[in-house]
């Protein structure tokens, strides 16, 4: 008998599994692929390894306006790829190491839940049947594959793949179409442009980058077009053919050539098939249900990252790892989305937290905003010749508190958790002006913006 049970060992499974351990809960995690899930395997990890890549390409190619002559400068992909596979292995490694020195075992299978008894809940694993005091369920989430003519076929046939594929291309494609223009859609449309290929994004919804504020999002589409990247915004993909892509617009239907496509429009909860329905856990929209301490309707049964649905993040699902074996082991702590960083790792990069221009105007909150550009930061300028990047603040007039904070420029993803920490902890402009600021740092720019609203 285990005091945890953990489906899933993705960033908030091995994560919970290895808090748990060191805890002194008996502790079996099952997952049925590799520990680290799609973040550190297929997602965060290998992305960012080949987007660092091409960041340096890219900033040798423009070494010249900086007095750093360069010439003949391209990228190897097949050495980037091998550097992503030595990066994600010693990160794995790492995990199991944590996972060994917190006493947790680790079983590769797959894990579907077959009822519940006075002592607890069991989990089946091949002819294997475990039983835990508590579950937690972390199951993740998968790519959602629209019902788009030609898909399946091009799917199985390899024309068109997901993140997963993609990241294991030995040859940049001449012609690449994204059909998504959400994060990872323009992560892969930024790596695969600075690769060579000539790069098509189509996309839904009249701008890049999902919910991110709105100017920021003209901005990065007006740098990523500056790389070749072409963009077909308010689109709607209605076929996969062989070598192209057919989209419709409002001023009518278009085809794109492609010599390979990738399919990146979201992704879903993954709970089919984990027997949620033998001790009747409640789903919402196909996601685990789940209140502020992370618990489902059943007792005991908690559930955290992808599978709940509410924020598809790594950083979400750590915390919320967090937040769940708190309130197992008797420690009261409550899961709080108001201030979850989102970032887009292209270069530039960008990073947002809180409430949008749009989502306070939709919610009726009284507030005022700032932008200033990124050019308010003497080491910005110094670093990055002809940026245009800017910040934006967003502050309630009520109470002079910070409600969100975005950005677009070097440094975003590096800076924003300052941000998720003032907006958490309720900060007054006031109380901003009094931090001492680095000097030189991009980060200085949040300075510069309450002075300034």
């Amino acid at each position: 008998m285990y005091d945890l049970i953990v489906i899933g060992g993705g960033p908030a499974g091995y994560h919970a599994a290895g808090e748990a351990g060191h805890r002194g809960l008996k502790t079996l995690l099952i997952e049925k692929r590799e520990v680290g899930g799609v973040c550190l395997n297929e997602g965060c990890i290998p992305t960012k390894t080949l987007l660092y890549s091409a960041k340096i390409k890219d900033n040798a190619a423009g070494g010249e306006k900086y007095g750093v002559k360069v010439s003949d400068i391209s990228l190897d992909h097949k050495r980037v790829l091998a550097r992503k596979k030595k990066t994600v292995a010693a990160l794995v490694g790492g995990v199991k190491a944590v996972l060994k020195s917190a006493g947790v075992e680790t079983i590769t299978a797959d894990a579907s839940i077959t009822g519940r008894d006075d002592d607890g809940f069991q989990v089946k694993c091949g002819d294997s049947v475990y039983s835990g005091k508590r579950l937690l369920i972390a199951t993740g989430s998968v790519p959602v594959l629209p019902p788009v003519s030609g898909m399946d076929e091009a799917l199985k046939s390899g024309f068109a793949v997901t993140n997963r594929e993609i990241l294991e291309l030995e040859q940049i494609p001449e012609k690449l179409t994204v059909i998504g223009g959400g994060v990872i859609g323009l992560e892969m449309a930024s790596y695969f442009a600075s690769a060579g290929s000539d790069v098509t994004v189509i996309e839904m919804l009249e701008q890049v980058g999902g919910p991110i504020d709105a100017d920021i999002s003209g901005l990065l589409k007006k740098n990523l077009e500056k790389k070749g990247i072409k963009f077909f915004l308010e689109s709607k993909v209605i076929e996969v053919k062989q070598k192209s892509v057919v989209y419709e617009h409002k001023s009518g239907k278009n085809e794109a050539a492609a010599d390979l496509v990738l399919l990146s429009v979201g992704r879903r909860a993954y709970t089919q098939g984990i027997g949620l329905e033998s001790i009747g856990v409640e789903t919402h929209r196909g996601a685990v249900k789940t209140d502020g301490r992370m618990q489902t309707n059943i007792p005991g049964v908690y559930a955290a990252g992808d599978v709940n649905g509410m924020s598809m993040l790594a950083h979400t699902a750590y915390r919320e790892a967090e937040v769940a074996v708190n309130n197992m082991t008797g420690k009261e702590d409550t899961m709080s989305y108001r201030a979850i960083p989102g970032v887009i790792y292209t270069h530039p990069e960008v990073a947002g937290t809180g409430e949008t221009e749009r989502s306070a105007k939709e919610k009726g909150l009284d507030f005022r905003a700032k932008t200033l550009t990124m050019r308010y930061s003497g080491r910005y300028v110094a670093e990055n010749e002809g940026g245009d990047g800017i910040a934006k603040i967003l502050i309630d007039n009520r109470y002079g508190r910070i409600i969100g904070l975005h950005m677009i420029g070097s440094y975003a993803s590096e800076m924003i958790y300052g941000a998720c920490m003032m907006i958490e902890q309720d900060m007054t402009i006031e109380a901003i002006k009094k931090t001492v600021f680095p000097h030189p740092t991009v980060c200085e720019i949040i300075k510069e913006l309450v002075f300034q609203i």
